[in-house]
């Protein structure tokens, strides 16, 4: 029985940061039913390519999309119209919680927060991810990772000192956004379970980005410390903690408590480089972090990367420096389970990571990702529609 079974959860979601976070939940557990608006074609992330699975339904064969929407149910449902509403109405009495990503003005238009549903089930949990919130000068801007890491100052902590600004490689606000998203969307099914009353629950882009920063702002705002990036992607005050060179790659090494320093020394055979005063404790060793480059770069040259990751192996913190091919090839990963697989209704195979949150081993069954409204039929039965009124309700453009 995995944590959240017998969970229910109404995604009105769409693109990434939203499905990223239900995605969580899905495979803890819930029944995440997806609201998409028909009268758009769904979410928009159905068509985001370049790569699609062949022989699917032209709504259902994007990659990206599978990724993020595995695992759960499909209802197309146009929320602006009357009977669209009554649908939701009756779906907000069975479930214990409804997310959302859109544009900070749109969950009170569309009438799914807890004000709007309150007299419908009390208990019901609304969860919104937005841009900028839903009160403020901003509320009504759209917004999206890549700007969200431009201005709470990730471009300038990624990449080289010599290079121009640059991005995390991944979407990590959307994706770190979405797990927000979830932890509060549970957190408030948990107290209302306890006292039978639900309540909103925000969550905004540039909160969650601004937040990450953690550490590095407690610098700038308690001590005057304007972080700027270190090259080769160093530590901010941790050194070694850096790439380095080898005989014939790159090798990432991080000796983050004084031990790992010690040891480094002593497999390299620099043992004399302990006791240096350049090098004696942290900050001296940031201090004189570019001669410590140099030394180190030389010391590795006499080995590859692999050779050096036997060596260090369960002493020293090190990495290899792998593409995503590489990552997803690594025997680590293969041989232990991290990659796992859905089959399609002919049969062939769609490769999917595995869930990072482990429960006592305990898998969610891995279902494909549904074409839009595949459940309409199911759901609208289960709230007491018969196959008429479904037929009527399509008829008229509500599903």
């Amino acid at each position: 029985m995995l944590p959240l079974s017998g969970v229910r959860v109404i995604a009105v979601e769409q693109y990434g940061a939203g499905p990223f976070g239900t995605l969580f939940l899905a495979n803890l557990g819930a029944e995440v039913i997806k609201i998409e608006d028909v009268s758009h074609g769904g979410d928009v992330s159905r068509s985001v390519g370049p790569y699609f699975l062949q022989g699917e339904e032209s709504d259902n064969h994007s990659l990206f999309f599978q990724g993020l929407n595995h695992n759960k149910r499909s209802l197309s449902l146009n929320l602006t119209t009357e009977e669209g509403q009554k649908i939701l109405h009756k779906l907000v009495e069975t479930a214990d919680g409804l997310t959302d990503n859109l544009r900070g003005d749109v969950p009170e238009k569309l009438g799914i927060t807890y004000p709007a549903l309150e007299q419908v089930n009390p208990a019901i949990v609304c969860a919104h991810l937005t841009a900028f919130g839903r009160s403020g000068e901003r509320a009504t801007w759209p917004g999206y990772d890549y700007p969200m890491q431009a201005e709470a100052g990730y471009f300038k902590l990624t990449g080289e000192p010599s290079g121009p600004p640059a991005r995390c490689g991944l979407s990590l606000v959307d994706l770190s956004t979405g797990v927000a998203m979830a932890l509060g969307l549970v957190s408030g099914i948990l107290n209302a379970r306890k006292t039978g009353k639900g309540r909103d629950i925000d969550v905004s882009l540039f909160d969650n980005a601004l937040y990450n920063l953690n550490y590095v702002a407690m610098w700038q705002l308690n001590a005057g410390h304007n972080q700027q990036r270190p090259p080769r992607s160093a530590h901010f005050s941790l050194t070694p903690c850096q790439l380095y060179r080898t005989k014939d790659d790159w090798i990432y090494l991080m000796c983050n408590k004084e031990k790992f320093w010690t040891e480094l020394c002593k497999i390299i055979g620099r043992c004399e480089l302990i006791t240096d005063p350049r090098f004696l404790t942290f900050k001296s060793r940031l201090k004189n972090r570019d001669q410590l480059t140099e030394i180190l770069d030389i010391a590795l040259a006499g080995k590859t990367t692999d050779e050096w990751l036997e060596v260090f192996s369960g002493r020293v913190p090190s990495a290899p420096i792998y593409d995503v091919e590489q990552a997803l090839t690594n025997p680590f990963v293969t041989e232990n389970g991290r990659i796992q697989s859905i089959y399609r209704k002919n049969g062939e195979e769609i490769k999917i990571l595995k869930p990072p949150i482990h429960c006592d081993n305990e898998l969610p069954e891995f279902k494909q990702a549904p074409e839009m409204g595949q459940d309409n039929y199911n759901i609208l039965s289960e709230l007491g529609y018969s196959a008429a009124d479904i037929k009527q309700l399509k008829s008229n453009g509500v599903i």
